[in-house]
């Protein structure tokens, strides 16, 4: 018996609500249905535009990485060299002393 009472009270709730809706609607469904369409292509341009500026800065941070990267590089192979250098004159005083 629950279960039926519960069901036409689901049922008398969603008609008051759907009269109180239409009833207290701040404009006709016509007009409200040409606003929605407008907003959904005011929002696919707006997430039109995001999706090029975002492509942009994943373009931007590509290259500056890169850099970075580059730069990684040559400090790495400088500092390579370097230790290269001392390790060549370490050997060299080495066999002096021997």
């Amino acid at each position: 018996m629950r279960h039926k009472e519960f069901w036409i009270a689901l049922g008398i709730g969603a008609l008051a609500g759907g009269v109180a809706a239409l009833l207290y609607a701040p404009q006709s469904g016509d007009k409200t249905r040409k606003q929605l369409k407008r907003n959904l292509v005011d929002a696919g341009d707006a997430l039109e535009e995001a999706g090029d500026y975002l492509k942009k800065q994943a373009e931007y941070l590509s290259r500056e990485a890169q850099k970075l990267i580059d730069t990684g590089k040559d400090q790495f192979n400088a500092a390579v060299d370097t230790a290269s250098d001392y390790a060549s004159s370490a050997t060299k005083a080495a066999r002096k002393l021997v």
